[in-house]
């Protein structure tokens, strides 16, 4: 008899008691570098713009330094853009959930045996 195994798990990386990252969080980050804008973020990740806004403040106050700063505005207008601390948060992120992957695979071929 052949059974499928699967092993499900989700990461988030959590300082102080509180949720740093997590996959939902990377992605909003992520969203923010593409578009330049919390508010276009918010809208293409279908989350209200104070939901992304809090959780951007909750990234800034548990980093060491701010993920992402807010530009003022202007004759071009304003924005929102990752910081140098913002892209090593999100690569660290990826790194740990890639690690993360290859463990559980080793362990999902180990569970095979039973």
């Amino acid at each position: 008899m052949n059974h499928q195994i699967t092993i499900k798990n989700r990461l988030w990386i959590v300082r102080n008691d509180h949720t740093f990252l997590g996959e939902g969080r990377v992605e909003l980050l992520q969203t923010i570098d593409q578009l330049g804008s919390i508010t276009k973020a918010a809208k293409k990740m279908q989350m209200s713009y104070l939901k992304a806004w809090k959780l951007v403040q909750s990234m800034n106050m548990s980093s060491q330094k701010p993920l992402v700063i807010r530009l003022s505005g202007g004759k071009g207008g304003g924005g929102t853009t990752l910081t140098e601390q913002g892209y090593k948060a999100i690569n660290l992120y990826r790194d740990i959930c890639q690690k993360n992957l290859e463990v559980t695979q080793h362990f999902k071929q180990r569970l095979l045996e039973f």
